[in-house]
């Protein structure tokens, strides 16, 4: 069988076109070859057509089909590559010739050139999966100069220059919207099919596609830098980490060959020597050399593995490697960041408790002072209140304490604890989060509480982790203890460590290393920001999640989740172990029919044609099975 790199195929979109139009060629080709050859066989094996012209009709059958096979063998081996399926095809077919076999002769090269047919259209398939991603990839931006517009390439456009996207056309380069509002579909990027609203302000990534609206974008990052241009360098590269299976594969297959041919020479000679009957002999050598050919294990096993990246990749999940494919299977400890990984990394208000007042008025006089603020928590009070806005007056603000002002000629304080000292009335609070005590004329209203809440994704997540036979499930955070543990808890996660630096987070991470291997597990790591990086690349597995953010995380990672789910560590568990699944199955089932075979075929039970079948029948339904990874759905 041929033997593809299904992933280093995609270089670039015009390269990927070319060569999926001449997969499609190849493989008609070899129908109308499949097609002639075997009408001459037909014809040729009759007892209509004279004996001479039944062999020139057998030999030109035999030529039409396995001519590319044969000069396919001689080319392999003047570089060097000497036992390889093609030699072993032509060696057993020409042998099968020399002894007047011409049917079976034609026979091996039919089937073997039908696997072929099934494992072009089983590789053409596997890649649509990872080329749907090239399709993000954009032609062309429209770039506004003044007045005009002119339609240019991508890669000329420069950071803080204005494009227009109109609707249909794809978001060429990240940037931040500057005018207009649409929604966009980023399902190509993130795997969701829920589109996304922009408005002015918002980020705007490369690859979506603008769907209502139109938008005016200005450009933050080079076209090199931009989210499309990683995931495209992602996929690229992704073939370069193979598994620890398919190196072994590799291995296998490059010694196994040149036995199992030395083997049939010996079953060739051996006996014909001792009891003087070359023909049956040599004939039993040659289909010993067609079940030989270890085709189902070299096609199967990487595209299984392709099977799995390409099904990642409909998920908005981006494997770099099938290496990091397989060692999903033996994680058993799972490390979070907090912050913009199981929580939304922006402050909310989760609770407003009034004092003597409605929340209404208190949040309307914190609000009222609050903005013209900047800060998080500012922001954050101005978004909780949704109504009118009072003038205030005289705002100063006070380091460690907060803001004070006037506010419909009222004395406003907004801050913490020790802007309340004076205050009659006061009551402090034990709320998990960040408070803000108001006070009006030194009379204590109430208190808002702030906190980084968890997204709504990520209870499920733990849950799902746990549900895999996962227990081992810990955050890592820079917060303060007490809101570390509140959010651990409510996550049920088995351990929280808080108020750590980055080099904390190595550390403990060496630590849990140090464990896992013990057991022969492996410890991941999901985080997202550039301060995660060294955690990241310290793991035995990295999760960049949100593949959308930072372009540190994402370099360091192994695995990138395009969306924001954490959900989805579990999701790629799931593939992984499939495909795991799929492998083995290839494996063993090769294995034992080879095995048998080549038993059956050393005793004289078994004919050429059924050697055909454990040959090429093997590897085609190896081959099915591999790209079953492409029907399966693996939604958590």
């Amino acid at each position: 069988m041929k033997l593809y790199n299904v992933q280093t195929d995609y270089k670039t979109k015009k390269k990927t076109n070319s060569i999926k139009n001449e997969l499609s060629l190849g493989t008609k080709w070899t129908i109308t070859r499949l097609l002639i050859a075997f009408v001459l066989l037909i014809v040729g094996s009759s007892s209509l057509v004279s004996q001479p012209l039944n062999i020139i009709l057998l030999v030109t059958a035999y030529l039409v089909i396995g001519a590319r096979i044969v000069w396919q063998a001689i080319k392999n081996i003047f570089h060097g590559e000497i036992f390889d399926e093609n030699f072993l095809m032509s060696i057993a077919t020409i042998g099968a010739i020399i002894l007047k076999q011409y049917p079976e002769a034609i026979a091996v090269m039919l089937f073997y050139e039908l696997g072929n047919v099934f494992e072009d259209i089983a590789v053409n398939r596997s890649k649509k999966s990872i080329s749907a991603l090239l399709e993000v990839k954009p032609v062309s931006a429209t770039l506004i100069l003044g007045q005009q517009n002119k339609v240019v390439d991508p890669s000329v456009v420069q950071i803080g220059e204005t494009i227009l996207v109109k609707p249909g056309e794809k978001i060429p380069l990240d940037g931040t919207v500057v005018l207009g509002s649409s929604a966009v579909d980023t399902s190509a990027l993130t795997g969701e099919s829920m589109p996304q609203n922009l408005q002015i302000g918002d980020t705007a990534l490369s690859g979506s596609i603008n769907q209502t609206g139109t938008l005016q974008i200005k450009v933050t990052k080079l076209y090199n830098d931009s989210t499309v241009a990683k995931i495209l360098d992602l996929v690229e590269n992704a073939s370069n980490k193979k598994a620890d299976t398919e190196k072994f594969i590799t291995k296998f297959a490059k010694i196994y060959t040149p036995i199992v041919v030395i083997l049939a020479v010996a079953l060739a000679i051996i006996p014909s020597l001792m009891t003087g009957d070359w023909h049956t002999w040599v004939y039993r050598a040659l289909i010993f050399l067609v079940i030989s050919c270890p085709c189902a294990l070299v096609i199967s096993v990487p595209l299984s593995f392709f099977g799995g990246i390409g099904a990642a990749s409909r998920q908005g999940i981006l494997v770099k490697g099938s290496n990091y494919l397989e060692a999903l299977n033996y994680v058993d400890t799972v490390a979070f960041d907090k912050t913009g990984t199981l929580t939304k990394g922006q402050f909310s208000v989760v609770a407003v408790n009034p004092k003597n007042v409605t929340k209404d008025e208190l949040l309307q006089m914190a609000a009222s002072l609050e903005k013209n603020s900047t800060h998080p928590i500012a922001t954050s009070i101005l978004k909780a209140y949704s109504g009118k806005l009072v003038p205030a007056v005289n705002v100063i603000e006070k380091a460690g304490h907060g803001l004070y002002g006037k506010v419909n000629g009222q004395e406003v304080i907004v801050g913490n604890v020790k802007a309340m000292q004076q205050v009659k009335n006061f009551q402090a609070t034990d709320a998990v989060g960040t408070v803000v005590y108001v006070a009006v004329n030194q009379q204590f209203w109430g208190d808002i509480v702030i906190a980084d809440v968890e997204k709504t994704d990520a209870k499920r997540a733990i849950e799902l982790l746990n549900n895999r036979g996962i227990h081992k499930n810990v955050m890592l955070t820079g917060d303060n203890q007490a809101v570390g543990t509140t959010i651990a808890k409510r996550l049920k996660m088995s351990n929280v460590y808080t108020d750590l630096l980055p080099e904390n987070k190595v550390s403990i991470i060496n630590d849990l290393l140090k464990v896992s291997p013990q057991n022969n597990k492996k410890v991941a790591f999901v985080g997202d920001g550039i301060n995660d990086t060294p955690v990241l690349a310290t793991a035995d597995i990295g999760f960049a999640m949100g593949g959308l953010g930072s372009d540190a995380a994402v370099e360091a990672a192994d695995i990138v989740i395009m969306g924001d789910e954490p959900s989805k560590v579990s999701e790629a568990m799931k593939i992984a172990k499939k495909t795991r699944k799929i492998v083995v199955e290839n494996i063993s089932f090769a294995l034992i029919v080879k095995v048998l075979f080549l038993l059956l075929g050393a005793l004289g039970m078994v004919n050429m044609w059924q050697a055909v079948f454990a040959d090429v029948g093997v590897t085609i339904i190896a081959v099915l099975n591999a790209i079953r990874l492409q029907f399966i759905s693996f939604r958590n």
